[in-house]
Order: C-alpha cells, then sequence, then structure tokens
C-alpha cells in the first residue's frame, strides 16, 4: 500500500481523496494555484505546495511543476481526483515513466477510451452494443452524408471530447455546415484535437452509467446504476441510485454488457459505463477512466468506500469481496449545487459570507467550502453535492427537499432553488425523466423559481442563472 500520495486537484474531490487518505493512514500531498492559496484542502493535507498562477494552464493542467513536487516529496503515487489530469493519458504515461503510481487505469487503457472513436471500434467487437454512428469526418460534406446514412436527428461529437464540449446536436442537413464547424473549432480550443464523428441523437432517452470496480486479477464487481438523465447542456446536475423505473431484465443486460467492456480493455481499478437507453434497448455512450463527480450518490447505498478501494486496486490490492457481498440497501439522490452568473454559465465567484450545511441522518453535504472563504472564478462551478439517502425514494425525495431548505450558501450565486424545483416535477417524482428533462419543464420550473424568488424577494431572472 502506497504510504504517500499527491493529489492533483483541487476543491471537493481534494477533500474527499484527503479524508479517505487520513482514514487509511497515507500521508497526503497537496498542491495548489495562487488563487486557492487559502483553499481547504492545502490546509487538511500534510505538506502543500503552490505550482502557478490561477489559471488552470498555469497550474493543475502544469504537469511538469506537479511531478516536480511529486519526486521533490517522494510522493508514491498521484491521485488526479476527476477533470484536470484525470484522463490525460501523458500525463499518466510520465508518471508511468517517474515510477510514480498514477491511480487510474493504464495509459493505454486511457488513450484507448479518451479516443472516443476508438472506443466504439473496442467495445463493438467486445460485443457491447453501441450507438449508430460514423468513423471520423474529413469535412460538413461528409458529415452531411453520413447524416443521411444513419437518419437525422444527429449528434457531432469530438472524438477527444469531454465535459459537454465538442457536441452539436444536428436536425437537418441545411445546419450540419455551421455545427461542423462550431463544433470543430470548439474541441481544437478544448482539447487541441478537432477530429468529429457523429452519432445518431437518441432523444426521448435516459442516461444510464454503471459503477465498476476491477482488479489486476480480472475481478470485476458492480456497484450498481445511476440515472444521470437530469442535465443541462450536458452536464450532469442530479443523480440517483438506483435508477428509477429501470426494469430489472434491463438492468441485468446493462451489467453484463458494463463486464464486457471491462474485459474488452483490461480495465483495473474505478469505472464507469455509460450507456444510453430509450425504451427497451440501450447502447453504449462513452466509459469514464476515473473518478466520477457522482460516486457519493453510490456510496451511500451500497455501502463501499469507492476512492478508497480506487487506491487499494491501484496499488496492486485484490479485492477482497465478491459480488454477492454488494447488497444496495436504500435509495439515494445527488444535487449538484454550482456557482452561476447572473447572466450565463461562466462560474460565479465571490465571498462565502454565511454558509450553513444541513444535518441529519443519511444527510451528506461534500464540498470545500466554509465561511469566509473565496470562490475564484478560474475553476469549475461545483461548489459542492448534496446527498440524502432513505430506505424508499419517495422517502429520499421528501429528505432532499428538507435537506435543500435547510442549505444556505449566502455571497455567491447558487443553483439551490433549480433543485428545489426540479425535484417537485410530476416526471421526476414518477421517475420517467429523461435527457430532455429541462427542456420539456422549462416553463413549469420558471413559474417555480419565480414563485420561489417572490416569496425570498430574489430577481426574476433567476432561471436565466440555472437554466
Amino acid at each position: 500500500m502506497f504510504s504517500k500520495i499527491l493529489i492533483a486537484n483541487r476543491g471537493e474531490v481534494a477533500v474527499r481523496i484527503i479524508r479517505a487518505c487520513k482514514e487509511m493512514g497515507i500521508k497526503t500531498v497537496a498542491v495548489y494555484s495562487e488563487a486557492d492559496q487559502e483553499a481547504l484542502h492545502v490546509s487538511l493535507a500534510d505538506e502543500a505546495y503552490c505550482i502557478g498562477a490561477s489559471q488552470v494552464s498555469d497550474s493543475y493542467l502544469n504537469q511538469n511543476a506537479i511531478l516536480m513536487v511529486a519526486k521533490k516529496c517522494r510522493v508514491e503515487a498521484i491521485h488526479p481526483g476527476y477533470g484536470l489530469l484525470s484522463e490525460n493519458a501523458e500525463f499518466a504515461r510520465k508518471c508511468e515513466n517517474s515510477y510514480i503510481a498514477f491511480i487510474g487505469p493504464s495509459a493505454d487503457v486511457i488513450h484507448k477510451m479518451g479516443d472516443k472513436e476508438e472506443a466504439r471500434k473496442t467495445m463493438q467487437h467486445g460485443n457491447v452494443p453501441i450507438t449508430p454512428g460514423s468513423a471520423i469526418l474529413a469535412d460538413y460534406v461528409q458529415a452531411q452524408e453520413e447524416a443521411e446514412r444513419v437518419g437525422y436527428p444527429v449528434l457531432l461529437k469530438a472524438r477527444s471530447g469531454g465535459g459537454g464540449k465538442g457536441i452539436r446536436p444536428v436536425y437537418q442537413k441545411s445546419e450540419m455546415k455551421a455545427a461542423f464547424l462550431g463544433a470543430f473549432e470548439e474541441a481544437k480550443e478544448a482539447f487541441g484535437d478537432g477530429a468529429l464523428y457523429l452519432e445518431k441523437y437518441l432523444l426521448h432517452a435516459k442516461h444510464i452509467e454503471i459503477q465498476v470496480l476491477a482488479d489486476q486479477n480480472g475481478k470485476t464487481i458492480i456497484l450498481g446504476e445511476r440515472d444521470c438523465s437530469i442535465q443541462n447542456k450536458n452536464q450532469k446536475l442530479i443523480e440517483e441510485c438506483p435508477a428509477p423505473v429501470l426494469a430489472t431484465e434491463i438492468r441485468d443486460k446493462m451489467y453484463a454488457a458494463a463486464r464486457k467492456a471491462v474485459a474488452a480493455v483490461g480495465y483495473v481499478t474505478v469505472g464507469t459505463i455509460e450507456f444510453l437507453l430509450v425504451k427497451d434497448e440501450f447502447y453504449f455512450m462513452e466509459m469514464n477512466t476515473r473518478l466520477q463527480v457522482e460516486h457519493s450518490v453510490t456510496e451511500m447505498v451500497c455501502g463501499v468506500d469507492i476512492v478508497k478501494w480506487q487506491i487499494r486496486t491501484a496499488a496492486g490490492c485484490l479485492i477482497s469481496f465478491t459480488q454477492d457481498d454488494i447488497t444496495m440497501n436504500g435509495h439515494a439522490i445527488e444535487c449538484r449545487i454550482c456557482a452561476q452568473n447572473s447572466k450565463d454559465f461562466t462560474p460565479g465567484c465571490g465571498t462565502v459570507k454565511m454558509l450553513h450545511i444541513p444535518g441529519g441522518p443519511d444527510v451528506r453535504f461534500d464540498s470545500a467550502l466554509y465561511q469566509g472563504c473565496e470562490i475564484p472564478p478560474f475553476y469549475d462551478s461545483l461548489l459542492g453535492k448534496l446527498i440524502v439517502c432513505s430506505h424508499t425514494r419517495e422517502n429520499a425525495i421528501r429528505k432532499m427537499r428538507s435537506a435543500l431548505s435547510e442549505l444556505i450558501i449566502y455571497g455567491v450565486d447558487h443553483n439551490r432553488d433549480f433543485h428545489l424545483s426540479a425535484i417537485g416535477m410530476d416526471d421526476f417524482l414518477d421517475g420517467s425523466y429523461q435527457t430532455d428533462f429541462i427542456k420539456t419543464n422549462q416553463e413549469k420550473i420558471k413559474d417555480n423559481l419565480q414563485e420561489q424568488l417572490n416569496s425570498q424577494g430574489g430577481e426574476a431572472d433567476e432561471f436565466k442563472r440555472v437554466v
């Protein structure tokens, strides 16, 4: 087992990893930017080092600076968290070449699954159902030809995509040129790779993901599934475990497909297989070769500390339990509490002047917030994850409504009121909601938000802040 780990991340996930390491008796090294000098993860770690200016390119994406600190501190492993360098095959390779363990799969696996075209081919060869689509497109003319073959609507997607970037829906031929050029430029800027392919746009779908844990001996454990269908511009907002209204037969088939996906790439440690479900048919969407933001909602139900087991399997430890030992108890819901600008989706910033976190049995708030902390404008907008669990879904919804009502974060705009409105919608209450949830419920959500704001003396444009 590792004795010292460097956490190459910030915010909520860095705090989460430090807590797991403390419980395991592992020393931790934090890295931080100039904007994060007073961040919580800096004070919680055993050692902390500034690695650059506030911009992520100068700090949290500065691979050489991170590796320099890792070597100086003689760490045995680097945990990348999620986002940032977590799915960067080049960084994983540099860690391997420096004889420092990368807490994740191998660089080869990250590269194979990060290349969306290669991932589709790999899954197809592994008998995992994939969405009808194309190979890499030369230009928008070829994209039009492929779209005619597949059938509109289609989604243009970046080969190296992630975080919802480089994706454009196209409903008819006349829209293809503008969509192609826009997706190409966005992908090139975000990932340094503008290559695009297309897939059939599956409307009226559910987004279901399977949490997996695998060791180097090929043992694979399924830690349940999550429904992540409530999204805004491909960014998840609410997650549930287990997925509501998912038939047992379909669930079993998804689990079997997830095992095939793990075997197809020889996967080791924690990962997630994501599917789109349309009626009784499901299709592979992507494999996340890292810890997911929403891992917490699964932990509440399955009772397994996913971060600890990610570290253990990366260290070569074998899984000590069987699939039969996993019992899914109750129902959990997670709401992502995000800071958002009053006019668009750029992250908000400011000082947390007052903070009250709800408590009680089976209520969890994963965050790096504290009263008086500064929220800088340079990073992801996630402030924290509010998670609740109860013995039934109905009671979990009630508990979440209570917890959201109690949560106070004053000084920074955030989307708590959106969540309060969303979990009251009819299609959320009956579990039938799909990936078009926000579009379908737009007017109802807007009206509910306005009522909430009127009662609070808020502004009328809150809906613009969150959707």
